[in-house]
């Protein structure tokens, strides 16, 4: 009986963390909204690390050269001169010459994080006060800087966007949808209304002066991956960061299986070694605990299993698809089946961040560790 009762109360306190984080990021999330420039809008840098074409390269080129702000320069990155995505660039460039853009090549090995190897060159080129890392597969609104901006405080050090995954093409890049956005992006704006805002490295809106004084671009690389290191820098510095009211769309086309276990199994593990003890409870989110717990006591109390599962689903799965169509993110009639299958593999994937460094990143092999690693080796 006693293990009836714990199990029923601790599926219960998993199922009402779950719904309060849907809460607290629906309060910090807006449906989106046009912001118009404001009257004397500083000047912008854009710095864009880009590697290979993918299928909304093209599209997400013509929205960088496309925004509504008033002045702004583009940097694109690229660390091998023979790298397709090179000719769509200089297209680019030869077709929007009122704004102002370059493309530089080449490779400044400050890291082992190969993105912000291929930052370190726009970072340096930068004319402005105001800088801004954003991913090239990010799809940027008319008002991406104004959104960017409007989150900045006196108290900021960083203002970042997580990614809203639309546009999937297939069964697999729905799962993905279920990942970025009513679960990832859930969590994260829902530690931002706790105090607890952490990088994401899609979109990040800088002050020049402040992060050159502080070590600059180079000193993302005290960690393996770069908004790790910005959330740790920021924090260090007593200031915050801040989340955009309205997240900013990735496209993502056809997605299989074995790209999202790649992915995730990734960010699993980057997150396992830079912030473990936020890592370690990630167990506890999603639908599957609570469900085994709940079916636990259900057993021991002689309630119908099936109807206790199907109780349970909908209390964990009915607020998320108020969420997304709430915020207008990516809603179908198999979500709920793509959430599903995110929760199931969210366990394993919890586990596998525990073992092994080696992860893949477009072609780029990492080994990922902690400081603490690393400097026992070079001692050894």
């Amino acid at each position: 009986m006693e293990l009836t009762i714990a199990a029923g109360l601790a599926s219960s306190a998993l199922l009402l963390s779950n719904l309060a984080s849907i809460l607290l990021a629906f309060s910090r999330l807006k449906r989106r909204h046009v912001i118009a420039a404001p009257d004397g809008a500083q000047p912008v840098s854009i710095i864009v690390p880009s590697r290979g074409v993918e299928p909304f390269t093209q599209e997400t080129l013509e929205r960088a050269f496309s925004l509504d702000w008033p002045g702004y320069e583009l940097i694109f990155c690229v660390a091998h001169a023979e790298d397709p995505v090179v000719r769509l660039i200089d297209a680019a460039i030869v077709r929007h010459p009122k704004v102002p853009a370059r493309l530089l090549i080449g490779d400044d090995r400050v890291s082992a994080n190969p993105k912000l190897n291929n930052c370190v060159k726009g970072w340096r080129a930068a004319r402005h006060d105001w800088v801004i890392l954003a991913d090239s597969n990010v799809l940027m609104p008319k008002d991406y800087v104004q959104h960017l901006m409007a989150a900045w405080r006196p108290d900021t050090g960083l203002v970042c966007s997580t990614p809203i995954g639309s546009r999937p093409d297939g069964f697999w890049a729905e799962v993905e949808c279920a990942f970025l956005n009513t679960l990832q992006a859930r969590w994260q704006y829902a530690g931002e209304a706790l105090g607890l805002g952490f990088a994401q490295g899609k979109s990040m809106l800088w002050n020049k002066p402040m992060l050159d004084a502080n070590g600059g671009i180079q000193a993302l690389a005290a960690e393996i991956a770069e908004d790790a290191a910005a959330t740790k820098l920021v924090n260090s510095l007593g200031l915050r960061v801040n989340l955009v009211a309205s997240p900013f769309e990735q496209p993502l086309g056809q997605r299989s299986f074995a790209e999202i276990w790649s992915r995730q199994a990734r960010w699993a593990r980057l997150r396992r070694v830079t912030f473990p003890l936020f890592f370690a409870p990630e167990i506890l989110t999603g639908a599957a605990t609570p469900l085994l717990l709940a079916l636990i006591a259900a057993a021991g109390a002689g309630i119908s299993l099936p109807t206790t599962a199907l109780c349970v689903l909908a209390i964990a799965y009915l607020p998320e698809c108020l969420l997304a169509s709430a915020k207008g993110w990516y809603l179908s009639p198999r979500s709920v089946t793509a959430m599903i299958v995110r929760d199931v593999l969210l366990p394993v994937i919890w586990a596998r961040a525990w073992f092994g460094g080696a992860v893949e990143w477009r072609g780029n092999a990492m080994t990922i560790r902690t400081k603490a690693m690393t400097e026992l080796e070079e001692l050894a």
